[in-house]
């Protein structure tokens, strides 16, 4: 539910009321008395899909432009009135689109650039939200790590790219591509400073991939695309609706901040393939985020003001969600293939259980894996066991079983008995 107030000189009084009368609206007129030459306030509540087809009549008869008064819309919380509540029982609860209830096209623009803006305390919470990511993932805690999440202002500039591309405004389009670099760029310079301040004072031998959290965006598999396009699609409906964009933010946040850490972690502690392989999540994520809102906010029904941009507008959008499906594409091929070596893994790890499960039940396996760029391959087999196995003998035979050529390694447990005497 939306308020709005439209303060217009005394000229466009008739023009109007004509107009919201034809819109069917309910309003009240007071007499403007600042002494600025303005004549009249006109008041009234309406639904919020029904708000950008009241300001384009208005724009139309000149309300609003300049020297012709202004439009001003407010979030209502609830309208009191039986006769207000008995009329909108009657209108339809979704427009002729089946777009659903969805804020103006001046609303929406409004919101991109409020949540967008690349001010002090977007990078103060950009650098705090890194900087407590890494922290989280160093200590391999997850309720850190979600944490940093809820404090990263990242939402606003992929939205804002976005409603820049479907309303053809190159101004805001460009703010939010600018805003999105110095947030990625800040997320993961802050992360590589504290990592390094962290390997020198407190970890110098961390090994980056024997932390959960550090190695779950290291070689990311398909899913992680999903992740990114749902946050992505959450983002903008969230945008259009009007409603708080406040937790799809952490989802947001989900897909950047994190592989944002570990990029920062993989230059401090020069792990290049630990950088890069992270570094293509981050990528992966920010194209498919802004791919998918591209494609909500135009299948929303948002398009310019003027009838004469509309065209170019569509151009210039299907060319951009071209460009993004093809980087993403290109880029996702690292993704399958870590996805299908993962798999591969998994199936080697399984055929060795099998293996030493039938040659001992109570064996205990541990495996080494050599991580390359979006590839892991065994290195060793580490078999825990009460059976005097040879390690030359299992060696062979997991290379006859799964292939695989790798460093066996059995250690025999010794279990001693001792009774009390009574």
């Amino acid at each position: 539910m939306r308020q709005i107030q439209v303060t217009t000189p005394a000229e466009k009084r008739e023009a109007v009321v004509e107009a919201l009368e034809e819109a069917e609206v309910e309003y009240t007129v007071t007499e403007e008395a600042s002494g600025r030459e303005l004549g009249d306030v006109f008041s009234f509540p309406v639904r919020t899909d029904e708000v950008e087809e009241i300001l384009d009549s208005l724009k139309d008869i000149g309300v609003g432009g300049e020297g012709n008064g202004k439009i001003v819309v407010t979030e209502v919380q609830a309208v009191v009135s039986d006769e207000f509540e008995e009329k909108e029982k009657e209108k339809k609860t979704e427009d002729e689109n089946g777009n659903g209830e969805r804020i103006a096209r001046d609303e929406l623009k409004a919101t991109a650039k409020g949540i967008s803006r690349s001010t002090p305390n977007y990078v103060a919470f950009t650098v705090i939200s890194a900087v407590v990511a890494t922290a989280g993932m160093i200590e391999n805690s997850a309720a850190v790590v979600v944490g940093s999440m809820v404090i990263a202002p990242l939402i606003g500039p992929a939205m804002a790219s976005s409603v820049g591309s479907v309303l053809k405004d190159d101004r805001l389009f460009y703010d939010g591509i600018k805003t999105q670099f110095i947030g990625i760029g800040v997320a993961i310079a802050s992360a590589a400073v504290f990592a390094f301040a962290v390997r020198l004072l407190v970890a110098p031998e961390l090994e980056l991939l024997m932390v959960d959290q550090i190695a779950e965006r290291v070689n990311p598999g398909v899913l992680a695309l999903a992740v990114a396009l749902g946050a992505g699609v959450a983002g903008a409906l969230s945008l259009t609706s009007g409603a708080s964009a406040a937790l799809v933010g952490v989802m947001i946040a989900v897909a950047l901040i994190p592989p944002a850490a570990a990029v920062g972690l993989g230059v401090a502690y020069v792990r290049p393939k630990v950088a890069a392989s992270a570094s293509v999540l981050v990528f992966v994520n920010v194209l498919s985020i802004n791919l998918a809102a591209l494609i909500v906010l135009w299948a929303k029904g948002y398009r310019p003001e003027k009838w004469y941009d509309e065209k170019p507008a569509r151009r210039i959008t299907q060319k951009r969600v071209v460009a993004l499906v093809l980087i993403v594409g290109f880029l996702s091929v690292f993704l399958v293939a870590s996805t299908v070596d993962d798999r591969a893994s998994a199936a080697f790890e399984n055929d060795v259980e099998e293996y030493v499960e039938g040659v001992d039940e109570t064996a205990e396996v541990e495996f080494t894996h050599t991580v390359g760029f979006f590839s892991t391959s065994p290195e060793r087999v580490t078999v825990e066991t009460r059976e005097g196995l040879d390690p030359d003998e299992v060696a062979e035979a997991i290379e006859r079983e799964t292939g695989e050529s790798v460093e066996v390694v059995v250690i025999r447990r010794e279990i001693e008995f001792s009774q009390t005497a009574r």
